[in-house]
C-alpha cells in the first residue's frame, strides 16, 4: 500500500513538474520573444521620425513646380538604383514578417545594422564588405590578376560570365531600365524649365547617367547658380565599397534654396585660396591651388533618396569629388539648413547636456554648429589632390581614402570656423569655445555610429586621438570637460599628420592611424549607455509629405 501510494506520488509529483517546466519554457519562450522584438524595436527607435513637411512653392512657377514634381520621381529610381546596388531585391525585405524588422530593415536599406555591419534578419551574415558590387566568392587575388582597367572605375560593377570568369558591367547597361526613365524625365524636365542654366544640366545629366562620363554635367551643375530648386543625382560617393573603396553609390536630394541664408554665407565662396594657406602643415603639402571662386548654397531638403537617406543622413555635402572639375570651376557647398537644425535639437545638443560638464554646456550653440558644418563641407575643396609624385591622391589612399578625407574635412573645418571667429569675420555672435565644444558635442554623438561605418569610424578615431593629445578628459562625475588649448592643438596637430599622409599618398600610413585610432573604449560604451538612457536618438528618418 505503501509503495502504491509512493509511486503514485512520485507520479504525480513528474507530471506536475513536467507542466511547470512546460509552462517555464513557454514563459521564456515567449519572453525571448518579446525580448527580441522589443530589441528591434528599440532600434527603429533610435532613429527619431522627422516629418519633412510640403514645401512653401508659392515663390515657384507653374513650370517650376512640374520639373520639382520630376526631380522626385528621378530621385526615385535612384533610390531603386541603390537598393540593387547594397542589397538586390527590396521586396525580401518588404516581406519580412516582424513589422519593426521590416522597418530596420527599410532604414537600413537592407538586412544589415549599418552601425555594426550585423545582420538582424535571420538567415543573412554580416553585411559584405564590397556590398553587391563584386561576387561574394570573389577573391583578393581574383580580382588584382583580373586584366581589365575598367574594373577600377566607380561605374563599373565586378561579375561573372557564362563560365565563371570576371566581367566588368556598367551601371548604365546594368540599370538600363531605371537609367532610361531617369533621362526621359530628366528629358521632360529640360522641355519645360525656363532657365537656360537648369536646362543644359538636366541634359547633360541624362548624357551623364546614359554613358557614366560626368564630368559635362558637373561643369553644368556648378554653372548652374539662378535656380531657387536644385537636384542633386547620380553615383557621386563610395563609402558602401568598403573592400576597395572604388564603387560609387546612386543618390539622390532635392533641395530649395534658402535665398537669403545663402547670400550671408556667399562672401566666403570667393576666399578658397586663402582658406587653402590657412592649413596648417608644411608649405609642400598645400600646394594644390583651388579655384578662385566655389558656391555655398543654404538649402531646405525636400527628399532624400538612395545612400543619402540609409540610416545616417547627411546635413551638408560638398561636390563634386572629380579633381579635374575642381580645379577648373571649384566645387559646391550645400548645407541643407533645416536638417541641420533637425540634428542639433534633436540629437546634437542633448547629447552635450548628457555627457558635457555642466559649466562648458554653455557653449553648445546652433550657429557654432552650422558655421563647422560650413567650414567643414569648404574643406573638403581644399588641401591635397594630387600626392607629390602627380597621383590622385584620393585614388593612392585605396579603400581608406574616404576615411581619411572625412577626418581632414571635419578637423580642418573647426579650425577654419576657429580662424574667422578669431578675425571676426563671422556674422554671428560666437566664441572659439563655442566653436570647440560644439564639435566635441557633435564627435559624441557621431561616434555612436561605430567603427564599421565611415562616419562612426572617422568620429572615433578623431575622439581617440585628440583624447591622446589631452584635449579632454572626464571629472568626477564623469562629465567631459574640454582643455581648449590643447584641444585645438590637437586638431592643428591632426591636420598636419593627414595632409602628409595624402600628400605622399603612403595608404600604410593611413591604416596604421585608422587602426590604432578605431577602437571602441570603455568611455565609449559609457557614452553610448548614458545617452540611450536618456533616450537621445541616434539619427533621424524621414516622412516626406508631398
Amino acid at each position: 500500500m505503501t509503495t502504491k501510494n509512493t509511486n503514485q506520488s512520485n507520479s504525480s509529483y513528474l507530471s506536475m513538474k513536467k507542466i511547470i517546466y512546460t509552462l517555464i519554457g513557454l514563459v521564456l519562450l515567449i519572453s525571448c520573444k518579446e525580448n527580441k522584438t522589443t530589441g528591434i524595436q528599440r532600434k527603429v527607435n533610435n532613429y527619431e521620425v522627422v516629418k519633412i513637411s510640403a514645401p512653401d512653392l508659392s515663390h515657384i512657377s507653374d513650370n517650376g513646380k512640374e520639373v520639382l514634381n520630376l526631380y522626385r520621381f528621378i530621385a526615385d529610381e535612384a533610390d531603386k538604383i541603390y537598393w540593387k546596388q547594397c542589397f538586390g531585391d527590396k521586396t525580401e525585405m518588404e516581406k519580412l514578417a516582424d513589422p519593426f524588422e521590416r522597418e530596420y530593415a527599410l532604414i537600413n536599406y537592407g538586412p544589415w545594422d549599418r552601425i555594426t555591419g550585423k545582420s538582424f534578419v535571420k538567415g543573412y551574415g554580416d553585411r559584405p564588405e564590397g556590398a553587391n558590387f563584386y561576387p561574394s566568392d570573389m577573391s583578393h587575388t581574383e580580382f588584382n590578376n583580373y586584366d581589365n582597367a575598367a574594373k577600377y572605375s566607380p561605374y563599373t560593377l565586378i561579375r561573372r560570365d557564362e563560365n565563371g570568369k570576371l566581367k566588368v558591367s556598367w551601371y548604365h547597361d546594368e540599370y538600363k531600365e531605371h537609367i532610361d526613365k531617369m533621362c526621359n524625365y530628366l528629358t521632360a524636365a529640360a522641355d519645360i524649365t525656363i532657365k537656360p542654366s537648369v536646362k543644359n544640366y538636366l541634359l547633360k545629366k541624362a548624357e551623364a547617367l546614359r554613358t557614366d562620363n560626368y564630368y559635362e554635367s558637373n561643369l553644368a551643375w556648378l554653372e548652374m547658380t539662378d535656380s531657387k530648386m536644385d537636384l542633386i543625382v547620380g553615383p557621386n560617393e563610395n563609402p558602401d565599397d568598403q573592400l576597395y573603396g572604388l564603387k560609387n553609390s546612386y543618390e539622390a536630394f532635392v533641395l530649395l534654396k534658402d535665398v537669403e541664408k545663402t547670400e550671408e554665407i556667399s562672401s566666403y565662396t570667393s576666399r578658397m585660396r586663402e582658406f587653402q594657406q590657412l592649413i596648417p602643415c608644411e608649405e609642400k603639402y598645400r600646394q594644390f591651388v583651388p579655384e578662385k571662386t566655389s558656391h555655398i548654397f543654404a538649402c531646405d531638403a525636400i527628399y532624400y533618396a538612395g545612400e543619402a537617406n540609409a540610416a545616417i543622413k547627411v546635413i551638408a555635402l560638398n561636390l563634386p569629388y572629380d579633381t579635374r572639375v575642381q580645379k577648373e570651376k571649384g566645387t559646391r557647398t550645400i548645407i541643407m539648413k533645416n536638417i541641420l537644425d533637425e540634428k542639433f535639437n534633436r540629437i546634437v545638443f542633448p547629447t552635450g547636456r548628457v555627457l558635457i560638464e555642466k559649466d562648458q554646456q554653455r557653449h553648445i550653440d546652433s550657429y557654432a554648429f552650422f558655421w563647422n558644418t560650413v567650414f567643414r563641407e569648404v574643406s573638403h575643396g581644399l588641401g591635397v589632390k594630387e600626392t607629390l609624385d602627380k597621383k590622385v591622391a584620393y585614388n593612392a589612399l585605396g579603400n581608406q581614402a574616404f576615411t581619411i578625407e572625412d577626418i581632414k574635412a571635419n578637423l580642418l573645418g573647426v579650425f577654419l570656423s576657429c580662424e574667422m571667429i578669431r578675425r571676426h569675420q563671422i556674422p554671428d555672435i560666437i566664441t572659439k569655445e563655442d566653436a570647440l565644444t560644439t564639435y566635441f558635442a557633435n564627435v559624441l554623438r557621431s561616434e555612436r555610429f561605430g567603427e564599421n561605418g565611415p562616419l562612426g569610424r572617422v568620429n572615433l578615431i578623431i575622439y581617440n586621438y585628440l583624447k591622446e593629445k589631452g584635449g579632454f578628459y572626464r571629472n568626477e562625475s564623469g562629465k567631459y570637460l574640454l582643455d581648449y588649448t590643447k584641444f585645438h592643438e590637437g586638431i592643428k596637430e591632426g591636420i598636419a599628420e593627414i595632409m602628409k599622409i595624402q600628400a605622399t599618398g603612403d595608404i600604410d600610413s593611413a591604416r596604421n592611424l585608422v587602426k590604432k585610432y578605431s577602437i571602441i573604449s570603455k568611455e565609449y560604451r559609457t557614452d553610448t549607455m548614458n545617452l540611450g538612457l536618456e533616450g537621445v536618438p541616434v539619427d533621424i528618418r524621414f516622412e516626406f509629405e508631398r
